[in-house]
């Protein structure tokens, strides 16, 4: 199936380099044994993941905690703009940030085709965009959904993008160039009663990739070698329609992968997919990803179920607190001992993380799909209607910092990094829609990295 998919990279003012080396013959064919027999030998090492990136969805920690203190509070379509630039297509897909590239998924609905697109981060200038299928999508998915949804993970040299087509989920490794390396058929997804799409993002672990599949047909989870696009372990799932995306952090001492949905809220070992435990939890559908706080963790949602609940997280199937609550499409934010979120009809909440006590909640305006982030203490929290609410982390009461209005479509979550906000907004006019990055900072200062 996979050779059927049109495959094309466009690049933007490349310049072709041109090298002269003069060697004794002796020395070149010396030097070309070596060489040929240590890429036999050994898998290409990796770049590093710098400490000012946003490599995967949910940034560096996979929890929406950025590790930057100095982002803005306040910006409009004017005011604190270093650049903006166009995106062709549609997409949900969050802005990855890494080296000196920003890149995001997206698809082009009348032609069918998926791609992977890249631009400078200093400038916003488009620097490649990389067809990654052609054809095979699905008849229908929801409204709110689009055909390039998850965020690309990125390991600081290879990018990897996960698609739904052809009836299946499929894995494309990219490296910086846009250049694609492999492509992976992991597996079907057929979903029958709900027809909804698919927007879960990959997990980087180690020398692998993890990806997550979950319908009413077959649910799996996959571990894949970042290098080849090998499959390293395979785990079944129940076969009920889910959306979140796994995550993966250190809880009760030790690494697990969380996801929740399906009924239930579970974790797995990274190394080998083997479950830890499972509580029965939440409902059948959630879209939000999971967050933590020492031995416990948190997840909502969702259809046909709302519920929000605290679990603690060391196999003892311990519920240590619940409420009717629902952040269907959203994640919580984790900060301090406490639990913030913005509920469907956008009322923001601050729970205490032991107990899940309200300390206070404030009535803002919904709906919401994007997920909070936090940075320098402050949470960023944008709605569907284009308005990021930006607020200090205090449970003592509701404190805003900015109200700031960017387009008028917003589903993407912002990236921070660098001392700066990146963010995918759409704007509709005159029945017309076009999607735009904005990169949110001071002008005269350039992205760190």
């Amino acid at each position: 199936m996979l050779g059927s998919h049109a495959t094309q990279l466009t690049v933007t003012g490349a310049q072709p380099v041109m090298r002269s080396i003069v060697l004794p013959v002796l020395q070149i064919l010396s030097i070309s044994l070596v060489v040929s027999s240590m890429a036999v030998a050994a898998e290409p090492a990796d770049a590093k993941v710098g400490p000012n990136d946003w490599p995967w969805w949910r940034g560096p920690t996979r929890d929406g905690v950025a590790r930057d203190s100095g982002a803005p509070v306040k910006w409009s379509a004017t005011d604190n703009v270093a650049w903006k630039a166009a995106v062709p297509g549609r997409g949900h897909s969050s802005p990855t940030v890494v080296g000196s590239l920003v890149v995001m998924q997206t698809a082009d609905e009348t032609a069918k085709i998926q791609s992977v697109i890249a631009f400078d981060r200093k400038t916003g200038r488009k620097l490649w965009q990389t067809t990654i299928n052609t054809g095979g999508f699905p008849d229908r998915i929801h409204r709110k959904n689009t055909h390039a949804s998850p965020t690309v993970a990125a390991d600081g040299s290879r990018l990897f993008a996960v698609s739904y087509h052809h009836q299946g989920i499929h894995v494309t490794g990219l490296n910086m160039s846009g250049k694609i390396l492999w492509q992976k058929h992991v597996g079907p997804f057929r979903p029958d009663q709900y027809k909804n799409g698919y927007a879960a993002s990959p997990i980087v672990h180690g020398r692998n990739l993890i990806v997550l599949a979950e319908c009413d047909d077959s649910s799996y989870m996959v571990s894949l070698d970042r290098a080849t696009g090998k499959q390293v372990w395979r785990t079944p799932r129940p076969a009920r329609i889910s959306y979140s995306s796994p995550t993966l952090g250190v809880v009760a001492g030790r690494q697990q992968i969380l996801i929740s949905g399906c009924d239930r809220v579970a974790a797995f070992n990274p190394e080998t997919g083997k479950g830890l435990w499972e509580v029965s939890a939440t409902t059948m559908a959630t879209s939000g990803t999971m967050v933590w706080h020492k031995d416990l963790v948190f997840a909502s949602g969702g259809f046909p179920k709302a519920e929000t609940v605290c679990i603690k997280a060391d196999g003892s199937g311990k519920v240590v607190w619940k409420n009717t609550q629902k952040c269907y499409e959203q994640s919580m934010i984790v900060h301090g001992g406490y639990v913030y979120a913005m509920t469907d009809p956008g009322i923001v909440f601050c729970w205490r993380a032991t107990d899940g006590k309200v300390m206070w909640r404030e009535r803002l305006r919904g709906p919401i799909s994007s997920s909070p982030v936090i940075a320098g203490g402050n949470i960023y929290m944008s709605n569907e209607l284009g308005t990021t609410f930006v607020f200090k982390a205090s449970p003592t009461k509701y404190i805003e910092l900015g109200r700031n209005s960017l387009g008028n479509e917003v589903f993407s979550t912002p990236s921070i990094c660098g001392g700066r906000v990146y963010a995918r907004v759409a704007h509709l006019s005159a029945g017309q829609r076009r999607e735009m990055l904005y990169c949110i900072g001071d002008k005269t200062t350039a992205s760190r990295r």
